[in-house]
């Protein structure tokens, strides 16, 4: 079982990964991979509507409601390898205001930061808009630190 997040930070993707390594145990380590899981899986369905619940949980403030609506798959599903560092645009947003809260932070501020940090398309028209979430968390550690 993971520990529970820290919530004044920005949140990855999921990154379960496949199990834990049997080969060396000296090391604990995650395997990288797909859940090979098809989309009618009960196992998988339970496990994205949990997530799902937890996000909106997690991000919801007194100021701010999440629907669930409002989540992007990103939030509640691994990457391929289980280790994507990058998260889209969506799901950064929807943080702001959870990381603008714990931080005593101005919204408007974090909002920026999101924006600074988010990367288009190559060349314009390849791949997905992302954010880098470990680039996100050290600039979001520089401006708590004033």
């Amino acid at each position: 079982e993971s520990p529970a997040p820290d919530l004044k930070w920005f949140q990855p993707r999921p990154s379960n990964g496949l199990g834990s390594n049997s080969v060396n145990t000296q090391y604990s380590l995650i395997l990288s991979g797909a859940t090979n899981r098809s989309g009618d899986n009960k196992e998988l369905i339970q496990w994205v509507t949990d997530a799902k619940a937890a996000v909106v949980k997690d991000n919801s403030t007194p100021t701010y409601r999440v629907k669930p609506a409002d989540v992007p798959a990103d939030a509640v599903t691994s990457s391929g390898s289980g280790l994507d560092p990058d998260i889209s645009p969506a799901y950064a947003k929807l943080q702001v205001h959870r990381v603008a809260e714990k931080n005593n932070l101005d919204v408007k501020k974090v909002e920026d930061l999101v924006a600074d940090h988010t990367t288009g398309r190559l060349l314009g028209f390849m791949g997905e808009p992302r954010v880098n979430v470990l680039e996100l968390n050290t600039a979001l550690r520089n401006l708590i630190r004033g």
